[in-house]
């Protein structure tokens, strides 16, 4: 299991089969995929990149101004440049969350306090700190009603970075409308979860337009490919994309919460609303219940090194039904 998850190659050497036959449950991208309608040999590459409809149709779908998106060649680009660019002294990271943030801060040369959210969640914070939150939560995909949250956050004036990678999994409501109350707010946003496009690396940064010029006054003109930007565009052209793949991953979602309930190497199974659960597992530990599953050639992923876990819980993503059924049949 690897570190990240989605890791095929490693995976197929590892138990010796190809690529083609490994079933990655291991990695959180959508199996749903979105309509393309793009030739990519017609591009005109000769020229500089421009970003302008590319941000307009992000500026549309999360209902923010143009001049409050900030593109990042991915939303890991997006996390370390804006803790250089932040620069501040203390961060707070409620975990087990995405293991970047941490490494980012570390970087950065942040005093790092971590909130271990499933079990503290109320525990004060420092005035000033750096807070980050990942919302819908990773690697367990609950959603959190943050106003109370928020509103200690505001007092204490902290810097406030949310986390919707996973937002659109879900029909719950964005953080989008305190950017208008609350100047240090910034929510990231990775269109390659939902979008079911790990490699085409884009992530938006959404601020207060001061915030967004002060980044922008640091940041290289040209992030993204034009074959990044126009993949993209296309996607989110596909108006019947976001129902239809809620659809689904909510349907095959509760198929796996079925088939794992019912498996005696189950303990508990965390609720989730994204395409992704984690699992506590009984009388058997990570590295153990992979090998289980390695003559099936399904691959789940270690969440040993999340804070506040170890290796009696594993994230497994919700994908084809009929990758599912190998699980169930591999658990029977």
């Amino acid at each position: 299991m690897q570190k990240h998850g989605g890791n095929v190659k490693a995976f197929s050497q590892e138990i010796g089969c190809d690529i083609s036959e490994v079933i990655d449950l291991s990695s959180n991208i959508n199996f749903v995929k979105p309509n393309i309608d793009v030739d990519f040999n017609t591009l005109d590459i000769s020229a500089y990149p421009n970003y302008d409809e590319l941000q307009e149709l992000i500026s549309k779908l999360y209902k923010v101004e143009s001049s409050e998106i900030e593109l990042f060649n991915g939303a890991t680009t997006a996390i370390y440049s804006l803790f250089r660019e932040l620069g501040l002294k203390h961060c707070t990271l409620y975990a087990p969350l995405y293991g970047e943030y941490k490494n980012s801060a570390k970087l950065h040369g942040y005093e790092i306090e971590l909130i271990n959210r499933l079990d503290n969640i109320e525990k004060e914070v420092r005035a000033g700190s750096l807070v980050v939150f990942v919302n819908p939560s990773t690697p367990d995909g609950k959603f959190y009603e943050l106003e109370k949250l928020m509103k200690k956050w505001m007092v204490k004036g902290c810097t406030i970075l949310i986390d919707e990678s996973f937002l659109d999994f879900t029909s719950y409501a964005s953080a989008t409308k305190y950017l208008k109350e609350y100047d240090k707010l910034y929510i990231l946003k990775s269109m390659t979860k939902f979008y079911s496009s790990a490699g085409i690396r884009v992530g938006a940064l959404l601020s207060a337009r001061k915030n967004i010029e002060a980044l922008q006054s640091r940041e290289p003109l040209w992030k993204i490919s034009e074959f990044d930007s126009h993949y993209l565009q296309s996607a989110l052209r596909d108006e019947e994309f976001p129902l239809t793949s809620r659809k689904i991953n909510d349907e095959y979602r509760e198929l796996l919460l079925s088939i794992l309930k019912n498996s005696a190497y189950v303990d508990e199974v965390y609720p989730s609303c994204t395409n992704f659960v984690l699992v506590k597992l009984k009388n058997i530990d990570a590295k153990a219940f992979q090998e289980l599953l390695n003559p099936y050639k399904i691959m789940v992923r270690n969440c040993a090194n999340f804070d506040f876990l170890d290796d009696g819980f594993v994230r497994i993503a919700v994908k084809d039904k009929g990758f599912l059924r190998v699980l169930e049949g591999a658990l029977s």
